[in-house]
């Protein structure tokens, strides 16, 4: 490896890491912001939200990789043109191809590395992303009554105080209804005035003390015919009362992942094939079971009309009918109407099933295209940015921050609108997915013979220079 290479590389490889960690550090901040509701009040152990956040990381990595690519080439080769080593290297005899080798087969490692991520590494963080945000959303929230408002998260029991001292864990004038509270399974309600709640030690049990109060019991008659029922009422007045709830209900536990293991996001690129070819066969075998019955249903009517009409004259056919009478004429056009619809609706159901399974196909084509769209989409922001850090000649956080995100913006907006219209069945998922990239190959092209022709381009500046 020479000098220049060594400039290159040591250039390079500081703002790619920088950038990439800060592009997937705004990213985790807007999916916590995104599920702030989800995973606030619910008394998540800091484990469970560090591990939520690496899954999550991983499935941004599609994201936060090519953004840091388009700043990290823009800014160093923008850096270098504006500390005149880009002119120094092309007074020594380098073509600008020349230069960009080394970063370019850089890129090729990376995107290689990048398919390998997609295809083994993504499925997995996406199947454990989805069952622990599952687990996660599910989990009710911890416990925590406030003043006149019925706390629902413990399961069979609605509890309510009208004043609640969060420090003490006293309670004022307390309602408490259990559903399937009393010995046989009827109602329970409890009223009180007063009383006091503490969990215990190991967090499992809530155990409350209640004063002064009264309960109110529906009791049923198992084995009492509904007419002989008499519905007896217990009511029960106390001094104290100790009540012990059991809080298991709120505990976190996690989904089990085969619930989700069959989903086209949790698939490789071989296991997404083989679902869109049976995919395909479903369809196929579908279409042939549509058309064998139309042939049936369309024999079947020969056959009746053969078996009803005895010549093919409509006179024939009108003096039959007249025969029949009127209501069992009725009879006869009613019968054959039902057949119609059914038909009809056969016909339908199957187009229906069809379509279905072409959308299931289509969702699985958009992954295993996404896969290798992260891999071509890292080599080909390299190629975009970095002529046009040659052509600004300005490194830094600043202009070339503002124009990389700008670049992948329109990018990103145009590749979301292919796959929308995939998704709409507009396009197929070979056009729609690639919709981006095949508008940013001419700009990339562009872009690299302005820079190899020295064109360069200052925005927001006094002067212009152009070359």
């Amino acid at each position: 490896m020479n000098r220049t290479t060594r400039l290159l590389l040591r250039s390079f490889i500081g703002p790619f890491v920088i950038t990439f960690l800060v592009a997937l550090f705004f990213l985790d901040m807007q999916f916590l912001w995104v599920y702030a509701d989800e995973l606030m009040g619910k008394g998540l152990a800091v484990h469970v939200v560090l591990e939520l956040l690496v899954y999550a990381s991983a499935r941004l990595v599609n994201l936060a990789l090519p953004l840091a690519i388009l700043m990290s080439s823009i800014m160093t080769l923008g850096s270098l043109a504006e500390h005149e080593e880009l002119t120094a290297l092309k007074s020594s005899g380098m073509s600008l191809r020349r230069i960009f080798t080394p970063l370019l087969v850089t890129m090729v490692i990376v995107a290689f590395g990048a398919l390998t991520f997609a295809n083994y590494a993504w499925p997995v963080a996406n199947l454990k992303f989805r069952t622990l945000l599952y687990s996660v959303t599910r989990k009710k929230p911890t416990l925590n009554l406030e003043d006149g408002v019925f706390y629902n998260g413990i399961d069979g029991y609605a509890i309510r105080a009208a004043e609640v001292d969060q420090e003490t864990g006293s309670l004022q004038d307390v309602l408490i209804h259990h559903h399937g509270g009393g010995r046989e399974g009827a109602g329970l309600v409890i009223r009180a005035e007063e009383g006091t709640m503490k969990t215990s030690r190991t967090g499992r049990f809530l155990h409350l003390n209640l004063s002064n109060g009264i309960s109110y019991e529906d009791r049923q008659e198992p084995g009492v015919r509904q007419r002989d029922r008499t519905f007896p009422h217990l009511q029960t007045q106390f001094e104290r009362q100790r009540i012990r709830i059991d809080l298991s209900s709120l505990d976190f536990a996690k989904a089990d992942e085969a619930l989700f293991k069959r989903a086209y996001e949790m698939m490789s690129l071989g296991q997404l094939t083989l679902a869109m070819d049976s995919l395909e066969g479903q369809r196929n075998q579908a279409a042939v079971a549509m058309q064998d019955f139309g042939a049936r249903s369309l024999n079947r009517i020969t056959l009746d009309r053969g078996d009803v009409f005895s010549t093919d004259t409509t006179t024939a056919h009108a003096d039959w009918l007249a025969r029949l009478g009127p209501s069992a004429e009725r009879r006869v056009f009613n019968a054959a109407r039902d057949m119609l619809r059914n038909t009809a609706q056969t016909a339908r159901n199957q187009i229906d099933e069809r379509q279905s399974k072409r959308t299931l196909s289509d969702r699985h084509a958009i992954e295993w295209h996404r896969k290798l769209f992260l891999s071509v989409a890292c080599v080909l922001l390299f190629l975009i940015g970095a002529p046009l850090g040659a052509i600004i000649r300005k490194g830094g956080l600043g202009l070339p921050t503002v124009l990389a995100i700008l670049l992948f913006v329109a990018y990103y907006v145009i590749t979301i609108m292919g796959e929308r219209m995939v998704r709409s069945g507009a396009l197929s998922p070979a056009w729609g997915m690639w919709m981006g990239t095949l508008v940013m190959v001419p700009a990339a092209a562009l872009l690299h013979w302005r820079a190899a022709r020295e064109r360069t381009w200052r925005p927001f500046s006094k002067t212009k220079a152009s070359r």
